[in-house]
């Protein structure tokens, strides 16, 4: 052998050892900063993973326990074998909702199943099809908008008190109510009037009560019944034949809730399809017939559709669209927001010293005004209110999780970094295509290393002291005062301030009039996780909220 061909040789052999020794160390740094390195507790099914502690209507402690044991991320495992993460790591929650929310897109199971619900609205699109519609929605939200909006907001927030006054006639020392009804009730007819230019409820007594708000307040609590297969299982066979055919075999299954489900769907779809008809009919007839309708033809709807027919044709939303954004309005608008302002009553009867300092506050601002309903701004300026509705939204968050699925490979960042499996510690998460996470908005809202160590108390006054730098150092990525409640990007919740004014009306003039305590069943309320919080009552799992209700004197 020549020396050159030694020399070859030698080449030859380094540098297939560095080839393999790179493949090693590729190898070894893919296990131990990739998803499978994250500590998380075990799985109890193959078939279900961790879904099961994760999405049930008591998991509270699950989530908790998640927090406690293991920190703010976690390795989680999936329905089918799969392996997913848990995070309310700010770095994280950024790099998902907000800087690469293209490849952390909704799970497509999520959306289907959505479709099914509500129709092709914001919660049931992706991609271009959802921006657009967002695009196209946006003005609708619109500051001036939504000032335009508090009189009758105020409106039907005195016939919601005259209605309450009417059942304390029957016992004027004190009546028990189900306050999360009346919220429903009221939801309803603020998204009615102010959103679709329609009247649900005269808001008079309980025999007045519309159907919407009964039939529908049973819509999450049976979506949650049935989370593991509407997640899993109906995607898969959602398209399966024809409509005709799928409802064929719905029809055939001797399955209560699937049929409940299916009823309600109905209902909500069959109400929504009317409405737009009759707005359709007031705008072909012209704009006089428009302004005639409740609202002025100034609701969200009325405005959305104008904004529809003078916009360009690859902009434009069709019937179909339309109609599911009035489904997700008004499931959005009346279960999110009435859980929200029944918690605020629930807490405050509870919490008696503040209930009486935010009715001296709500009392004193509206003497300066002359008697009169307040502004739009001076409603936004009542500190203690905004506190109260802050802090029951940061500690009681309607929506606990938001799921996302990485599209492709990609690298999430932690603020904190964590220790793996393998004993090395991990500033990133290398996490394969196909990856579900959750988004942990409950965790989020109450990480005692941002918000202290009082982060699991109900505290409205925080918010009248300048916040832990912790917190504002993190740079939450909320769309809402560093909280995760309204979550962020380009799927946070688009109605979020129109949410907070409904808040601020409704329990400005209630508990101006009303003192709120809890009723003798008050040790039985345990609010449920559903997709939405609900509250219900022992054993008898109807969403239902009693509070005893007496005049302020």
């Amino acid at each position: 052998m020549t020396v050159t061909n030694f020399l070859n040789l030698q080449i030859g052999i380094a540098v297939l050892a560095l080839v393999l020794l790179r493949h090693v160390y590729r190898k070894i740094s893919r296990i131990s900063s990739g998803v499978e390195n994250v500590p998380g507790p075990k799985s109890p099914s193959w078939f279900k993973g961790n879904f099961e502690q994760v999405f049930n209507p008591s998991a509270w402690g699950f989530h908790e326990f998640l927090a406690q044991k293991y920190g703010s991320t976690v390795r989680l495992h999936s329905p089918f074998g799969g392996t997913g993460l848990y995070t309310c790591d700010p770095e994280a929650m950024h790099t998902i909702l907000i800087k690469e929310q293209d490849v952390f897109e909704e799970i497509d199971r999520f959306v289907k199943s959505n479709v099914v619900v509500f129709g092709h609205g914001l919660l049931g699109t992706l991609g271009h099809r959802h921006r657009k519609q967002r695009k196209m929605l946006n003005p609708v939200f619109s500051a001036a908008h939504l000032r335009a909006m508090v009189p009758p907001f105020f409106d039907i927030a005195h016939k919601l008190q005259s209605a309450l006054e009417g059942q304390l006639q029957k016992r004027p020392k004190g009546q028990k109510v189900d306050i999360l009804l009346w919220m429903a009730r009221t939801a309803l007819e603020l998204i009615g009037q102010a959103g679709l230019g329609f009247s649900f409820d005269p808001l008079t007594d309980e025999e007045s009560t519309h159907p919407y708000s009964t039939i529908t307040k049973e819509l999450l609590p049976t979506m949650t019944r049935l989370s593991f297969w509407f997640v899993n299982v109906l995607p898969l066979v959602s398209e399966i034949g024809s409509p005709g055919f799928r409802r064929f075999m719905v029809n055939l299954l001797p399955w209560k809730d699937v049929h409940q489900m299916r009823d309600i769907v109905d209902y909500m779809y069959d109400i929504a399809t009317g409405i737009y008809e009759k707005k359709k009919q007031a705008f072909e007839r012209g704009d006089e017939a428009v302004t005639q309708q409740i609202g002025g033809g100034n609701d969200l709807i009325s405005i959305l559709m104008k904004e529809n027919m003078n916009a360009a044709d690859e902009d434009r939303l069709d019937e179909i669209e339309v109609i599911s954004q009035m489904n997700t309005f008004i499931f959005a608008a009346m279960d999110t927001t009435s859980s929200a302002m029944a918690r605020v009553l629930h807490l405050l009867s509870k919490h008696p010293q503040a209930q009486h300092r935010l009715r001296n506050e709500l009392i004193e601002a509206k003497l300066q005004n002359g008697g009169q309903d307040l502004s739009y701004d001076e409603l936004l300026s009542l500190p203690y209110l905004d506190a109260v509705c802050r802090e029951t939204l940061r500690l009681y968050s309607p929506a606990s999780t938001v799921t996302r699925i990485a599209r492709q490979d990609a690298v999430i960042p932690l603020s904190k970094p964590l220790t793996g499996l393998d004993g090395t510690e991990m500033n990133e998460i290398a996490v394969p295509k196909g990856t579900t996470i959750v988004v942990s908005i409950l965790n989020s809202n109450r990480n005692p290393d941002l918000w202290g160590k009082d982060a699991d108390e109900w505290k409205p006054e925080r918010w009248l002291s300048p916040l832990p730098t912790t917190l504002t150092d993190a740079r939450i990525p909320g769309v809402y005062s560093h909280l995760m409640t309204f979550i962020g990007g380009g799927r946070s919740c688009i109605g979020f301030k129109f949410s907070q004014l409904e808040m601020k009306v409704v329990i400005s003039v209630l508990v101006e009039s009303f003192k709120f305590s809890p009723s003798d069943s008050d040790a039985e309320v345990f609010w449920q996780m559903n997709g939405v919080t609900v509250p219900v009552v022992g054993k008898d799992q109807h969403p239902q909220l009693p509070l005893v209700i007496s005049p302020v004197i």
